[in-house]
């Protein structure tokens, strides 16, 4: 089999299936609607607000069967993990939609969709790394695009049936088709062999060199480099996940937009997202993976300080900033993978970036959970925005820290 020419294929179905279950992120679409339904329901206050731990839930999950399917994959190929995985996260949507209170969500929604994704979304990413020693950077930034635009194309999606039909509906409509999507995709990709090298290509010297050294997860977990690298993950995915999860009301409360300009913020934040991954995983390829992170830092620092400055009224500057902050989150989804295979080989990646990715997942209860307990106890965000910009100085300080300790790997 020519896998220089099937590994296009390969690719081409790992970007159908990310696009279904990137979904996941127009959570905020679905929560105001379905906050509602169970209101009329049982007849209890229930807002949208009080679903986010839905949302925490499904972001906290997803490293367990990243790394427990990524095991699989590594042994047996990614089509059998990537299956079972489009049943999990596309029958938990539609058991959403007989759901009737917030912990049958969380068990829905939280568990069964949040631990699908985890198992179809780390063989996705590894698959397509391995397939694209040559291409590392932008096939990681084209992966995980597709998973972002998602946030995109399925928010005008899910509101036009929601309006139409409703939220139940809506929940049993989309995730049938996403369950069908992911499990056929699934059949047309194949394990990549032990040592693939597109034809024509040869590894440059100090990325040969750095590859050499395959690391299983015992291995990678002894390393100094694995603690700074998830630091740098966590904390500059936190000012992403702070926004992303709390998007409409960030931008109704702190800017005073209507429902239909916050819907239209979300989208801008999910461009811009897309953008950065696609972006900065070319970038990463050319001018080193942690120098492109080190500049999201930064640029996530700026992001953060305009919205603090922002208020009611301030559209531009909420916009400027948004736009900033999305691509800086982008970037980190986008080179990540590739950086993980680089600096821990790609033999083990599987398993190796669904732990690594553990990072996200604590990014993903710590960022929208600051956003609620600062505006409980403040009844505003912007004290939120000053926790982030810490936490990513920590993160830039931590990708000096990896230059002192991996003076030679292939990201300086």
């Amino acid at each position: 089999m020519d896998y220089s020419k099937k590994r296009w294929l390969v690719l081409l179905a790992c970007c159908f299936i990310n696009l279904c279950i990137g979904s996941m992120y127009a959570w905020s679409v679905f929560a105001a609607p379905m906050a509602h339904y169970l209101q009329q329901l049982n007849g209890t206050a229930i807002s949208a607000s009080d679903l986010a731990i839905v949302f925490i839930v499904c972001n906290s999950v997803g490293p367990i069967t990243m790394i427990t399917g990524g095991k699989i994959n590594d042994a047996f190929g990614p089509k059998v993990v990537i299956f079972v995985g489009g049943l999990m996260f596309g029958g938990g949507m539609i058991l959403c939609g007989f759901a009737t209170s917030v912990s049958q969500l969380v068990w829905a929604y939280g568990l069964l969709t949040g631990l699908g994704l985890g198992m179809v979304y780390g063989s996705t990413i590894s698959t397509s790394i391995k397939f694209f020693p040559d291409k590392r950077g932008l096939v990681g930034g084209l992966t995980t695009a597709l998973f972002g635009i998602s946030s995109v194309i399925i928010p005008p999606i899910a509101s036009a049936i929601t309006e139409n039909l409703g939220v139940i509906a809506s929940f049993k409509i989309i995730g049938l088709a996403f369950l069908l999507i992911v499990c056929i995709c699934a059949l047309f990709i194949t394990k990549c062999p032990a040592d693939f090298k597109p034809a024509g290509w040869q590894p440059h010297n100090i990325q040969s060199a750095h590859r050499g050294a395959d690391k299983n997860w015992l291995e990678m977990l002894k390393s100094p480099v694995f603690y700074l690298l998830m630091i740098l993950l966590t904390c500059g995915a936190v000012a992403g996940l702070m926004c992303i999860a709390m998007a409409a009301p960030l931008a109704q409360k702190l800017i005073g937009m209507s429902t239909l300009e916050a819907t239209a913020a979300v989208s801008t934040l999910a461009l811009f997202n897309v953008l950065g991954r696609v972006v900065a995983g070319f970038l990463s390829d050319k001018f080193g993976r942690v120098n492109t992170l080190a500049m999201a830092c930064v640029l996530s620092i700026i992001g953060l300080y305009l919205l603090y400055g922002a208020g009611v009224g301030d559209t531009k500057v909420f916009y400027i900033s948004i736009a900033i902050i999305g691509i800086c989150f982008g970037a980190f989804m986008g080179v990540f993978p590739g950086l993980t295979a680089d600096q821990f080989g790609a033999k083990n990646n599987s398993v190796n970036f669904g732990i690594m990715f553990c990072g996200f997942a604590i990014a993903g209860y710590v960022g929208p959970t600051i956003m609620g307990h600062v505006y409980h106890a403040t009844a505003s965000y912007k004290g939120a925005f000053l926790i982030g910009i810490g936490f990513c100085i920590v993160g830039l300080l931590s990708t000096f820290a990896y230059r002192v300790t991996n003076r030679n790997a292939v990201t300086q």
